[in-house]
C-alpha cells in the first residue's frame, strides 16, 4: 500500500498597516508582520513583530524611520495618504538597520530635497547604503530641531541600543520620547498601546536579553540622559507603544543592567566627536571587543566629567583613547585625567583620529609604558588607508583585545564540559582548511577545521567560526572568499605560520606563495585544492556562527593526494 502525502502550502506572511494619532499632530505608521518567526536570523519569535514609524507635522513636517522592505508598497502608499510626500522636510533615522532604514532610498526618491537627520555614524552608514547624495543634518546629544506649532524635538545619543548610531527623539509638546530599538519588543497585536501588561511582559524580557542585555551599560547611559524628561509615551520601533506603564518598564531595563553589569568585564573608549574619524573607529573597536561579551562604555571627551571618567577607568579593565587634537583645552584637561586615572593592571589602546591637528600619539605611548600599562594593540594610524581597510583593521584591535580579556573566562568553559562527553565529541574527526579573504586593501585568513558541504543544489558549503574571531568580519552577507583545503603531507608549515598572532592589519601572507582567485582572495599554492565562495547567510549557534556560503569554482592541484584530516582528544576546544 502506497501512502499518499499532501504537500504543505507554501507559507505566506501576513502584513498589514495600522495608522493612528497617538498625540497632537503625531500619528504613528504600524507595519504589522503578524507571521515572522525569527528575527536578526537567530531569535526565535512567537507573536510576530511590528515596525513603526512616524509623522509629527508642526510647521514643517518630520518622519522618524521608515520600515522593512517587505512593506514597501504598503508602506509607501499609507505614507503618501497620511501625509502630502512632496512636503515631507526632515527625515529623522533613529539608526541605520534595516528594518527601520530599508525604505530610505524610496523615500530620498519621492522627495529629493529632505533633510536626513541622524548620528554622524548613521550618514556614513547611510551613503553606503543608498548611494547618491541627499541634504544631511547631523546632531549629538543636546542639540535642537524646531518644526514650529511646539514641536521643539531634542536628541539624544544612546549609541549600541542595539545599533553603533542608535539616537533617541524627544518632542517638548506632547513629552513622547521616540526610542526605536530601546525598550521594543516583538509582538504583534492591534493594539498600539501596552495596556494588558501581562500580556507583554515575557516578549518585553526576551527582546531585552537578545539585544539590550549585552550593552547593559549603554542602556543604563540612555536611561541617565532621558532623566531630566517628563515622559508621557514611549514610542518604540516594534511592537506596542508604552504608555500606560512607563515607569515600570524602565525600571525593568534599569534594574536587569545594574545586574547585569556587576559582572562584565568593561572598556572604556575615548573619542572626540566630529573630529576626524574619531567617533567611527572608536565605534569598529567597540563593535570587536562586544565579539567576546566585553562590554564597551563610549565616552565623548568634549562632554566628559573628569569625577566621572576616574570612576569609569577605575571600573575598566581595558582603555581605549582616540588621539584628540591639540587645540582643545577641554579634551586636554580630559586626556590628562585619563592618564592620571590608567593604572599598571589595565590593557591601554590608542588610535589616531585623523582630525589633522592631532596630539602626538608616540609620546602619549611612552608615558603609558612608564606607568607599566599593558598595550592591547599597537597604535593604530590613520594614513592612506581606505575607510574600509581602516574599520577592517579597527574591528579586529577590538577582537584581539576582547580575546584577551576574556581569556580567563574561556578557559573557565572548557573545564565545564563533562570530562567524558568530551571525548566523545572528540572522535568527531574534521579537516584542515584555511579560508583567505580580501576586502579593500585588507587580507585576513584563519585556520578551519569544521567545514561541511552543505546543499546540492544550490552548490554550498557550511563553515562554523567563533565569533570571537577577526575573520567574521570578513563573513559577512555577499562578502567573498577561498576555502583551501590543505593536503595529508604539506600542512604543517602553513598550520606554523597561520596559528602566529599577527597585529591588526599585518600581512598574513608574508613568506607564503599565493595566487589571486576571481572572487579577488588569495589562493595558497601549496594547497591540495580551493574553492571561490560567496556568503548567503548566517545561523547563530551560540558562540560560532554557521556561515552558509554558494560556491561556484574551484580547482584540485594534485588528484593523488588526501585531505588533511584533524582528529581531536577532546570536544572542548579546537
Amino acid at each position: 500500500m502506497v501512502a499518499l502525502i499532501t504537500p504543505k502550502p507554501a507559507k505566506t506572511s501576513r502584513l498589514t498597516t495600522q495608522i493612528q494619532e497617538i498625540a497632537e499632530n503625531t500619528f504613528t505608521l504600524r507595519c504589522l508582520d503578524w507571521d515572522r518567526d525569527r528575527f536578526d536570523i537567530e531569535f526565535g519569535l512567537e507573536n510576530g513583530t511590528t515596525y513603526n514609524s512616524f509623522v509629527i507635522q508642526g510647521e514643517k513636517t518630520a518622519l522618524i524611520d521608515t520600515s522593512h522592505r517587505k512593506f514597501d508598497r504598503l508602506y509607501l502608499e499609507e505614507l503618501t495618504k497620511l501625509i502630502n510626500i512632496n512636503h515631507l522636510d526632515y527625515l529623522i533615522i533613529s539608526h541605520t538597520e534595516p528594518d527601520h532604514s530599508g525604505l530610505v532610498k524610496e523615500v530620498l526618491e519621492l522627495v529629493p530635497e529632505v533633510t536626513v537627520v541622524g548620528a554622524k555614524v548613521a550618514m556614513q552608514f547611510l551613503e553606503n547604503m543608498v548611494h547618491r547624495p541627499f541634504k544631511q543634518l547631523i546632531v549629538k546629544s543636546g542639540d535642537t530641531l524646531d518644526l514650529g506649532n511646539g514641536h521643539i524635538l531634542e536628541f539624544v545619543a544612546a549609541p549600541n541600543l542595539h545599533w553603533p548610531d542608535t539616537i533617541f527623539t524627544f518632542d517638548a509638546k506632547t513629552a513622547t520620547l521616540f526610542t526605536c530599538d530601546a525598550f521594543g519588543m516583538h509582538f504583534c497585536d492591534d493594539q498600539t498601546y501596552d495596556r494588558e501588561k501581562e500580556l507583554l511582559e515575557a516578549d518585553f524580557q526576551t527582546y531585552y536579553d537578545c539585544l539590550m542585555r549585552p550593552n547593559a551599560r549603554s542602556v543604563l547611559g540612555a536611561i541617565k540622559r532621558i532623566e531630566k524628561f517628563e515622559i508621557n509615551l514611549i514610542a518604540t520601533g516594534h511592537g506596542p507603544l508604552l504608555k500606560h506603564h512607563i515607569s515600570d518598564w524602565v525600571g525593568r531595563y534599569q534594574t536587569w543592567s545594574q545586574e547585569q553589569t556587576s559582572a562584565d568585564t568593561l572598556v572604556a573608549v575615548f573619542f572626540t566627536q566630529d573630529y576626524g574619524q574619531s567617533e567611527h573607529l572608536a565605534t569598529m573597536i567597540s563593535q570587536g571587543l562586544n565579539k567576546n561579551d566585553v562590554v564597551t562604555e563610549l565616552v565623548d571627551m568634549n562632554n566628559a566629567d573628569p569625577h566621572e571618567v576616574r570612576e569609569l577607568i577605575n571600573q575598566s579593565k581595558g582603555v581605549i583613547i582616540g588621539i584628540p587634537p591639540q587645540s582643545s583645552p577641554i579634551n586636554q584637561t580630559i586626556l590628562s585625567t585619563i592618564i592620571a586615572s590608567i593604572n599598571g593592571k589595565q590593557a591601554v589602546g590608542l588610535f589616531e583620529s585623523g582630525g589633522g591637528e592631532d596630539e602626538p600619539i608616540f609620546p602619549l605611548r611612552n608615558k603609558l609604558q612608564e606607568i607599566g600599562a599593558i598595550e592591547a594593540f599597537p597604535p593604530l594610524l590613520v594614513k592612506d588607508n581606505s575607510h574600509q581597510s581602516l574599520d577592517l583593521i579597527a574591528d579586529e584591535a577590538g577582537t584581539d583585545l576582547g580575546q584577551w580579556l576574556s581569556r580567563e573566562k574561556t578557559i573557565k568553559q572548557i573545564k565545564s564540559i563533562n570530562n567524558d562527553l568530551e571525548k566523545a565529541l572528540g572522535r568527531i574527526s574534521t579537516g584542515l582548511y584555511l579560508i583567505t579573504s580580501q576586502k579593500a586593501d585588507l587580507s585576513s585568513a584563519m585556520i578551519a577545521s569544521w567545514v561541511t558541504q552543505a546543499s546540492l543544489n544550490p552548490l554550498g558549503v557550511a563553515i562554523a567560526v567563533a565569533k570571537d574571531r577577526a575573520m567574521v568580519s570578513f563573513l559577512q552577507p555577499s562578502d567573498t572568499f577561498v576555502l583551501n583545503v590543505l593536503a595529508e603531507d604539506n600542512y604543517q608549515k602553513l598550520m606554523k605560520h597561520f596559528l602566529k598572532r599577527f597585529s591588526p592589519g599585518a600581512n598574513r601572507f608574508e613568506g607564503i606563495k599565493t595566487y589571486t582567485a576571481n572572487n579577488g582572495s588569495p589562493i595558497l599554492a601549496d594547497a591540495l585544492a580551493y574553492i571561490e565562495c560567496q556568503v548567503t547567510s548566517r545561523l547563530d549557534c551560540g558562540d560560532h556562527w554557521v556561515v552558509y556560503c554558494t560556491v561556484n569554482s574551484g580547482r584540485v592541484a594534485r588528484l593523488d593526494t588526501l585531505t588533511a584530516v584533524h582528529h581531536r582528544k577532546v570536544g572542548n576546544h579546537y
